[in-house]
């Protein structure tokens, strides 16, 4: 099929929902270690807590990306998706807030992931679904920019509340009110976002429309989960070296970003603010104050990212990936010396040139090591090993927090750099290659060695 090339506006219009996605993953990344201990939470609790985000993400972005491959009516193909998880999530931001219990909390995150997760891996596929080959780096670009600004309001809005427009008190259940105007916004800009996406932009029907009901009508759910679960058993068969090796560096990856993310916000609160304890008003400063650093690396990685491309032409991806998680190990290592709260942006530089190179590099190293026949299948199996290293965190931090760290969160943001470090050796070790040819074996495409 042939697709016409859009105006700027009509990419803006068709990845401007990804702002109101960011917008609720922001709030959460930043604010639910706190709200957990504001319910009564122990540090060493916390990571498993928040194991719904990488369970759901394991769980529900290939469910999801596969049912939208096989749909369409009225909404189209991706639309139907982006509108239920927008729909869910947005009352589940509205309510987090309100968690009368860490349980409650807990319930409510899982549900808002799960929603998230299903409005989130559809507009993956969207970009490949509107733009030809020409203009889907401008689609991805875009939703990097959207990310990017969706992040930054979501973590300088408690802040700014509380600073500005003196919004100090707390809900009754300790909250702070910062918190949960904060959550509300989410909800509406998620919501909004959404749906300024869904009635601005049209979608292609497939191409042969008549044969797609046909196959449609003929498959039913239970044989095309088998059909999924077969092709990613052979795709894990025949995964290239490059992959395999990769693999290694996004675990170690992804277990320091999720130690940063869990742990970052409490330590600033009990480190750098020094809250005797989470009922202290100085509790409250840190979690801002950790939310506007975490504005400041996305900030960092949206400038830095546009100079990755001409720096990894220069030097080679694997150096540029390398040197830029050193800078974000180092950054995270640092904060134990830190006790001047503006000295935290520093660290924050280094983070945010490990995040542009991470939203990145790895994708582009891969790509170049695998068959085209199967790029979708691989990038779905790749996702693998960002959530597998957090679901192990949050089932095993546990005993490592309270027994190894004395319930200190300082040393699991330690620990989230010294595994950045790893990974920055680790990359070292991959092949950059072009793409593979391809053989058939036994019907299915493979990477010839």
């Amino acid at each position: 099929m042939s697709k016409p090339r859009l105006s700027f506006p009509q990419i803006w219009n068709m990845n401007f929902g990804f702002l109101g996605i960011q917008f609720g993953w922001g709030l959460q990344m930043a604010n639910m270690s706190a709200i957990y201990t504001k319910l009564g939470a122990e540090p060493d609790k916390v990571a498993f807590l928040w194991l719904a985000a990488p369970m759901t993400g394991l769980l529900v972005q290939p469910i999801i990306g596969a049912m939208s491959d096989r749909t369409w009516n009225s909404l189209g193909r991706r639309r139907p998706y982006f509108l239920v998880g927008a729909i869910l999530a947005s009352l589940m931001l509205f309510l987090m807030p309100y968690s009368p219990s860490i349980w409650a909390a807990a319930s409510f995150l899982w549900i808002l992931d799960s929603s998230i997760n299903i409005s989130m891996e559809p507009f993956r596929a969207f970009v490949g679904d509107k733009l030809d080959e020409s203009q889907r780096s401008t689609g991805f670009i875009m939703q990097s920019f959207f990310i990017g600004v969706g992040a930054t309001l979501a973590n300088v809005m408690p802040y700014v509340l509380s600073t500005y427009f003196n919004v100090t008190q707390n809900a009754p259940n300790g909250i702070p009110l910062s918190v949960v105007y904060s959550f509300r916004a989410g909800a509406v800009a998620f919501l909004g976002a959404v749906l300024w996406t869904v009635f601005t932009t049209s979608e292609y029907p497939p191409e042969n429309l008549a044969e797609f009901r046909k196959k449609k009508a003929e498959s039913s759910l239970i044989t095309g989960a088998v059909e999924i679960f077969h092709e990613i058993i052979d795709a894990l068969r025949e995964m290239p070296d490059t992959m395999k090796r990769l693999a290694y560096v996004q675990v170690f990856t992804w277990l320091g970003l999720f130690c940063m993310w869990i742990f970052f916000g409490l330590t600033v609160s009990f480190h750098v603010f020094h809250a005797p304890d989470k009922n202290s008003p100085l509790f409250n400063q840190g979690n801002e104050w950790g939310g506007l650093c975490f504005a400041a690396y996305s900030v960092v990685c949206f400038i830095v990212a546009f100079l990755l491309k001409p720096i990894s032409d220069a030097v080679g991806k694997r150096v540029v990936h390398a040197v830029a998680l050193s800078c974000g190990g180092f950054g995270l290592l640092a904060v134990y010396f830190i006790q001047n709260k503006y000295l935290l942006f520093g660290t924050m530089i280094g983070v945010g040139i490990a995040w542009a190179s991470i939203l990145s590099m790895p994708y582009a190293i891969l790509s170049g090591a695998l068959p085209a026949a199967r790029m979708g299948i691989y990038m779905g199996i790749f996702n693998f090993f960002i959530v597998i290293p957090e679901i192990v965190a949050s089932l095993t931090f546990q005993p490592l927090v309270k027994y190894v760290f004395a319930n200190n969160p300082l040393y699991v943001v330690m620990l989230g750099g010294a595994s950045m470090l790893v990974a920055a050796a680790l990359v070292l070790q991959v092949r950059d290659t072009v793409s593979q040819p391809q053989t058939v074996k036994s019907g299915a495409v493979a990477v010839s060695p």
